[in-house]
């Protein structure tokens, strides 16, 4: 029984729990969302999509992956406005409507309540799942579709009904038309299941055939439109898949942002320690106390001696029970190959953090049951709400490695600055978010030059601010008065590597950044935004 009651005056079913649940997620996801300036890539995928809804030109490009993105957030600043407030409220949306569907699967009876409700939660205020729901990048986008495409999926094995085919097809086709990785994660439910298939764990409705190609159809038609730009660019059908993998292989090869194979545990170690040791004692409960490692075991060596034969060790999941531990065997799977693919991937950033946490969550929360479990839970969940809003919202820079490069709160003096300048100078490749903020005719007073030029190429204009980057500057410019800012920040192993037992403790100490020399013309009795 999953029900809970406040002195008998306020039961709380699981179904008052999950929307608490769903509340308490979208609220920590979409609050002070211009709490920080937008990110380097934030700003960048803003902008796309802003010269998409004003000149209507897109071009897949898979440096800045794929169109989906742009499309869905040109959508909203069409119906709303192009805003901060806007960029952070979508991704913020998309991350809280994965909640709902622990609820889906709980009531599918794929899963237990309890496993149901504490995946929710964890789910809910993960310091990584809300950071990353509340940013304009292509992952969390992502992470809603697989999910929605495993609950669809089930659904389907169990009903045998078109639609959740269909379902399941628009879910594969939006996925793919978001990242270049997601292949692999299809790849992973693809080999899981084919193996349950196989041993009759799972079966398929007799129009499966049907199923599968209609559902075929609709991801040829959705990814066709998605990557032709509705069909003003017909070339991109046929080149977007070859320059994918060219795109991926090359960042594997060039290595721009580095870390060892285990650098992504380094992420769970320092935001997600409650989720991580939690799933390892679950891993431990079902592998030795239930012996589930060793029915995984026995049932492939009966497959390999009945490859011929149904049936055989395995059976059909039907009680809640088996079900719970299929669901537990391919959310372990399915961790333990992407934290491979996503180790030995070259490029390693924050965000490819939720691909392999989800599952993880999935992991953490299995049969959650006895009073010691319990205590755990709320353990954790206060532990990771504390590092949440500590990541969410501390309003100044800070030194953790999940920021990946974040524009630094000093750009919005910079901005101040700019605002109360007639005619500016940005001589340095440095210079996003400014496109950004300074959309449309905005920019007209900005003259961009990209590097760094002589004075005389720009002096007739008689700036009021020229930005050029600190180490390809200027000594001095007469008649101005030279200052620094930070433009982006990141933290530092270098400057933290022998303190780090002081710095996992007090996240405090040196951060690496690119800095502007921001020169602000003198006035007479005063400067420039002073």
């Amino acid at each position: 029984m999953c029900t809970f009651s406040l002195k008998d005056r306020l039961p709380l079913t699981p179904f008052r729990i999950f929307v608490l649940i769903f509340l308490l997620g979208l609220m920590v996801r979409i609050i002070l969302p211009e709490i920080k300036l937008l990110h380097h890539d934030e700003a960048i995928h803003a902008w796309f999509t802003y010269d998409l809804i004003t000149k209507g030109t897109y071009l897949y490009d898979p440096m800045y992956h794929g169109p989906l993105l742009y499309y869905l957030t040109g959508a909203a600043f069409l119906l709303f406005k192009d805003s901060d407030m806007i960029v952070r409220f979508l991704p913020g949306l998309f991350g809280a409507a994965i909640i709902p569907l622990f609820w889906i699967l709980y009531r599918e009876g794929w899963i237990k309540c309890n496993h149901a409700l504490v995946g929710a939660l964890f789910f809910a205020i993960s310091p990584c799942m809300v950071y990353f729901s509340r940013f304009l990048r292509h992952d969390i986008f992502q992470l809603f579709f697989t999910v929605a495409l495993l609950v669809l999926l089930l659904m389907y094995f169990d009903k045998g009904k078109w639609q959740y085919a269909a379902g399941a097809a628009v879910c594969t086709a939006c996925g793919l038309c978001l990242k270049e990785d997601m292949p692999f994660t299809l790849l992973i439910f693809g080999s899981f299941f084919l193996f349950m298939l196989l041993n009759g764990r799972i079966t398929l409705p007799h129009t499966w055939r049907r199923d599968l190609g209609s559902g075929l159809l609709i991801m040829v038609a959705i990814g066709a439109t998605c990557y032709t730009t509705f069909f003003t660019h017909p070339e991109m059908f046929f080149q977007a898949p070859f320059k994918a993998i060219e795109h991926w292989m090359g960042i594997h090869g060039q290595c721009r942002l580095c870390g060892g194979p285990y650098w992504y545990l380094f992420i769970l170690g320092l935001y997600e320690v409650p989720i991580a040791l939690l799933a390892v004692v679950a891993a431990w409960q079902y592998g030795i106390r239930e012996k589930g490692f060793l029915e995984v075991k026995n049932g492939i060596t009966s497959y390999i001696n009945q490859l011929k034969e149904r049936g055989g060790f395995f059976r059909p999941y039907t009680g809640i029970e088996d079900r719970s531990r299929f669901i537990f065997l391919l959310a372990l799977y399915w961790t333990v190959l992407s934290m491979i693919f996503y180790g030995y991937v070259g490029e390693k950033v924050p965000w490819l953090i939720i691909h392999q946490l989800f599952p993880m969550i999935l992991v953490a929360a299995y049969n959650i049951q006895s009073r010691v479990k319990l205590i755990a839970v709320g353990v954790a969940c206060i532990l990771l709400f504390i590092m949440m809003v500590h990541v969410c919202y501390t309003p100044s820079d800070i030194n953790e490695p999940i920021v990946q490069v974040q524009n630094s709160e000093d750009m919005r003096q910079v901005m101040k600055l700019i605002d109360d300048s007639n005619s500016v100078v940005v001589a340095t490749e440095s210079y996003w978010p400014l496109p950004w903020y300074y959309r449309g005719d905005k920019w007209d007073k900005i003259s961009f030059y990209g590097h760094k030029v002589e004075p005389s190429v720009f002096e007739s204009r008689h700036p009021d601010l020229v930005i050029t980057h600190d180490t390809e500057s200027y000594n001095e410019l007469p008649g101005y008065e030279k200052r620094q800012y930070k433009l982006s920040y990141w933290f530092s192993w270098y400057d933290n590597k022998n303190r780090v037992p002081e710095y996992y403790l007090l996240r405090d100490g040196k951060t690496g950044s690119i800095n502007l020399d921001v020169f602000v013309k003198e006035k007479s009795g005063s400067s420039v935004g002073q």
